[in-house]
């Protein structure tokens, strides 16, 4: 055991001293040259992650004074002819397609895979649910009923956690304690949202004609949300 556990400090002071011999300040370089490599320390690692990188991340490969927001800014300068953005996603950065180029991505694998690391298939009426979710979150299946007037079919929550838009939320306090329904950080991803915070607000919605927070919170039917229908199956209303 003895041996065993000297063998574990000794990769832990390697790992240390591995971690020493990166040089993050790169005080030895002009100010110019500096700032390039710490440009392409934090594209190179933003394009090589699947996911999208923190803040924290990035600051791992940068100096201490070097500020992550510039940088970025100064990424997506150069990348404003290219095809591809740096965009701000669910707390972090990806690398995303630009939209006109869709079309092409699609052409080429049958799925624009590159815009948002998603391809999901969503009626009309899978989106005003799954936007209702968004805006009052944590919410039961009972809630959204009442919402809309109409039952909201499993079928349909079912599409949506499949889809990884939705996950169960913390079970309510309710009678039952049914679960609650949440978004996800594929919801935040798929509608190009940094947080929920960047949600359209209630009188931009309005405004469009596509949401009533008075019609809501009275549980009368949104409208464009009549063809579903008495059983709770969900119709596809955009087909």
């Amino acid at each position: 055991m003895a041996e065993a556990a000297r063998k574990r400090r000794g990769r832990s002071d390697d790992h240390r001293s591995g971690d020493r011999l990166f040089d993050r300040e790169l005080d030895h370089l002009p100010p110019d040259a500096r700032w390039r490599e710490w440009m392409h320390r934090v594209e190179a690692t933003i394009f090589a992650a699947s996911e999208p990188v923190t803040r924290e991340t990035l600051a791992r490969v940068v100096g201490k004074s070097c500020s992550i927001d510039l940088l970025i800014d100064d990424i997506r300068e150069e990348l404003r002819g290219r095809p591809y953005d740096l965009v701000a996603a669910a707390g972090g950065w990806k690398h995303l397609t630009r939209p006109a180029y869709a079309d092409a991505i699609r052409s080429a694998f049958g799925t624009a895979v590159g815009d948002s690391g998603l391809a999901v298939d969503l009626t009309q009426s899978d989106v005003l649910v799954l936007m209702c979710i968004a805006y009052f979150q944590p919410i039961t299946r009972a809630e959204l009923s009442s919402f809309f007037g109409k039952e909201i079919s499993r079928d349909l929550i079912g599409h949506l956690r499949g889809a990884k838009l939705i996950a169960s939320g913390p079970r309510s306090p309710t009678p039952g304690a049914p679960y609650t329904y949440v978004t996800t950080k594929e919801f935040l991803l798929e509608f190009g949202l940094d947080t929920l915070r960047d949600l359209p607000d209630f009188e931009a919605l309005e405004d469009a004609g596509l949401l009533s927070k008075e019609k809501l919170l009275a549980g009368d039917i949104i409208p464009g949300f009549e063809d579903i229908d008495d059983s709770g199956a969900s119709i596809a209303l955009d087909e």
